[in-house]
């Protein structure tokens, strides 16, 4: 048994004082009076922070921008793609993610494709992805400018968002027509083609869409989209959403929002209405909401800075840490990870110093149970 002492702990859930954590092997066995070898002590703890979006070891630190490998130009769905068959572990934004905090990665295709791939989660802490793999965690669909911007590129390709969503609407349609004719015994399961096995997932609800869409009108097609086929989906972006009605509408339908990138230059005209004051309208509202980096959008080391607009529009500092741990473990499914309490999984960061200022920084981070970080 090992045990870590927090003056200060943010559990993701809430706030204790005074405590210690203590954990066997990589898991936690309590919080509050220490029962095992003190290994370190903090001002602060934390849960690990987890980001729910970002394209880390894909596109990659020091590397050529035409050797990043987040998108494929041959077809505009590509459902087959896996994001976990181009992440490199040796990207070095890894380590310094790790050095602040960040030790889990959601790493999605980009958005170039109308369907771009699965998404894999990974932990930053690991050399090699066998070991860094967790689990996946959706299929990477987009709406908007970024999928018809690409008409250059291989394949079927759109030039106005009618044609994103009609292409879409176009394999959903004919996977949901294959799948009717097995359900009548006029088609064998193995006749369906490899692409229509993914996409009959979503259309049974096992895989949910992560979908890119930051303005207000695409967020009004993708919901279209959920009613007519009855999917799955979480809005992934955002950042052009300047009315609250849009983000209480989401919150009424239980659709999960993947926030941001907050600090991220707005370089398109779906950004035209992009503010940081939008924040304001999404703490209102409320969805369930996770903050992302999408690296290397904006650096994903510097995920704990987004929080301070959260602060700003009336969050505790508990509440906003929930964003980058608890929420976004809810929101991909990773029911072991994002808070600190008994049988989860033993991830958190000590840290020197209030994280919330200037002057703190990690001291230590604890990876499942094991010192994955020790600043010297």
């Amino acid at each position: 048994m090992q045990s870590i002492y927090a003056k200060k702990l943010y559990t993701g859930l809430g706030l204790l004082e005074n405590c210690y954590v203590n954990f066997d092997g990589s898991r936690v066995v309590s919080v509050g009076g220490r029962e095992g070898e003190l290994i370190g002590e903090a001002d602060v703890v934390t849960p690990a922070f987890i980001d729910p979006h970002c394209h880390i070891g894909m596109a990659r630190s020091g590397e050529p921008s035409g050797e990043e490998e987040s998108n494929e130009t041959f077809e505009s769905i590509v459902a087959l793609a896996d994001a976990l068959d181009s992440i490199y572990m040796d990207d070095k934004a890894f380590k310094e993610s790790v050095e602040h905090g960040v030790l889990y990665s959601c790493v999605l295709p980009g958005s170039g494709n109308i369907v771009g791939g699965r998404a894999a989660v990974v932990k930053n802490f690991e050399d090699c992805v066998d070991k860094a793999f967790v689990k996946h965690a959706g299929l990477k669909v987009a709406l908007g400018y970024n999928p018809r911007s690409t008409s250059s590129w291989k394949g079927k390709r759109p030039t106005s968002r009618m044609g994103v969503v009609a292409i879409l609407r176009e394999e959903l349609t004919n996977t949901l027509k294959a799948l009717r004719l097995v359900e009548k015994g006029k088609k064998d399961v193995d006749e369906l083609t490899p692409q229509q096995e993914v996409l009959a997932k979503a259309l049974r609800g096992e895989e949910v869409l992560r979908c890119h869409v930051h303005k207000e009108d695409d967020i009004a097609v993708l919901l279209k989209l959920k009613s007519e086929f009855n999917l799955r989906v979480t809005v992934e972006h955002a950042c052009d959403v300047h009315t609250l009605e849009v983000f209480k509408r989401l919150r009424e339908l239980n659709v999960p929002v993947v926030y941001g990138p907050v600090d991220a230059f707005a370089y398109k005209t779906e950004l035209k209405h992009e503010s940081w004051r939008n924040v304001k309208l999404i703490v209102e509202a409320e969805p369930l909401f996770a903050l992302m980096s999408d690296h290397p959008v904006t650096l994903q080391r510097n995920l704990m800075l987004q929080l301070r607009f959260l602060l700003r529009f009336g969050f505790s500092r508990a509440k906003a840490i929930s964003t980058i741990t608890a929420n976004s473990a809810q929101i991909l499914g990773l029911s072991d990870l994002g808070s600190i309490e008994p049988g989860k999984i033993a991830s958190m960061v000590l840290w020197d110093g209030d994280p919330f200022t200037l002057e703190g920084r990690v001291k230590m981070a604890i990876g499942e149970g094991r010192i994955v970080y020790e600043e010297s």
